[in-house]
């Protein structure tokens, strides 16, 4: 296990690089600068600045700073919020953030798992039927439209809940499942077809023949081995629902990261677009390794560090 970690680790590491590097040169290569505007700076205000912040400097020399910048974690100044780093904005708006996707990934899994088991144990039934449609309308519209829906049903005509702002718990339940819509769906395919894989194997057959409830037989047999596809779903989901809060975020008036971020593309505010892609890279790539090592846990199996030649 130590040695799989150490492997991984050093990928990681590699990936991370490669990451930091395509970032760093792709915004030197987009049109204008952080400081374009409609209304045109004077030279010598251009030139101080470019100094200030270093942007006069060859593109090696920059190159090399912002590596080492990163590696001491710290992605540098806001080019457009006076007196504020990247580190502050991130350290501001991602409790934020993490809070509204720890929210949806657990609505999407417990609801996902929910009507996949239902539809799996009620197959080619009512209930089979009622839990895909749900499955499909949840991949069908994108999380931004199922955002207007709720707002407008459940916040606007029905009054349940608040329609923006981030203030109570009540705040979070509209954005997060807005956010959860899509994965919940994605999920309940996951689990209904996993499920139907290991419902037809002989060991479940054996489990029943031997007088055991279903219940039983559900619990401690099926769900446990129809897990695997939807562990290896939930790396890819962790990173995908926290980065995917950008736009919800922007509906909702949430102050998270995901509205700086958005906004600092609007405002062509580079170190913070290098600094919160690099973030979320980090974070994707632990969510992968945690998913890899959790494997080995569900299902000892499944032999992460490889099998040895001759076996």
């Amino acid at each position: 296990m130590l040695k799989y970690i150490s492997r991984r680790l050093l990928y990681m590491l590699i990936s991370l690089y490669l990451i930091v590097t395509a970032t760093f040169f792709l915004m030197r290569l987009a049109p204008g600068n952080p400081f374009t505007s409609e209304k045109q700076l004077p030279p010598d205000i251009q030139a101080n600045l470019n100094a200030h912040y270093g942007l006069d400097q060859p593109w090696y020399v920059q190159y090399g700073e912002y590596l080492l910048k990163v590696v001491q974690w710290d992605f540098g100044p806001s080019f457009k919020y006076k007196a504020r780093s990247v580190n502050d904005l991130i350290s501001d708006g991602f409790p934020v953030s993490l809070t509204l996707g720890v929210e949806a990934i657990l609505i999407a899994v417990a609801f996902g798992i929910l009507l996949g088991v239902i539809a799996a144990l009620k197959h080619n039934k009512w209930q089979d039927y009622g839990a895909m449609i749900i499955a499909v309308m949840g991949i069908s519209v994108p999380s931004f439209i199922m955002a207007t829906i709720l707002q407008y049903f459940l916040a606007i005509k029905l009054g349940i809940f608040p329609v923006a702002r981030w203030e109570t718990f009540m705040h979070s339940i509209l954005p997060a499942l807005a956010l959860a819509s899509s994965p919940m769906a994605f999920i309940a395919r996951l689990t209904r077809s996993s499920m139907l894989e290991v419902l037809s194997n002989d060991y479940i057959k054996t489990a029943k023949a031997k007088g055991l409830s279903q219940g039983v037989i559900t619990i401690k047999h099926t769900i446990r081995n129809a897990m695997l596809p939807v562990v290896s779903y939930m790396g890819p989901l962790s990173a995908g629902i926290i980065t995917g809060s950008f736009v919800i975020e922007k509906i909702f008036g949430i102050p998270g990261l995901g509205s700086h971020f958005v906004l600092s593309i609007a405002n062509r505010d580079y170190t913070v677009i290098m600094g919160v892609t690099v973030f979320y890279s980090i974070i994707l790539l632990l969510s992968i390794l945690l998913v890899d090592i959790a494997y080995g846990f569900i299902d000892p199996r499944i032999k992460l560090a490889g099998r040895k030649k001759g076996e």
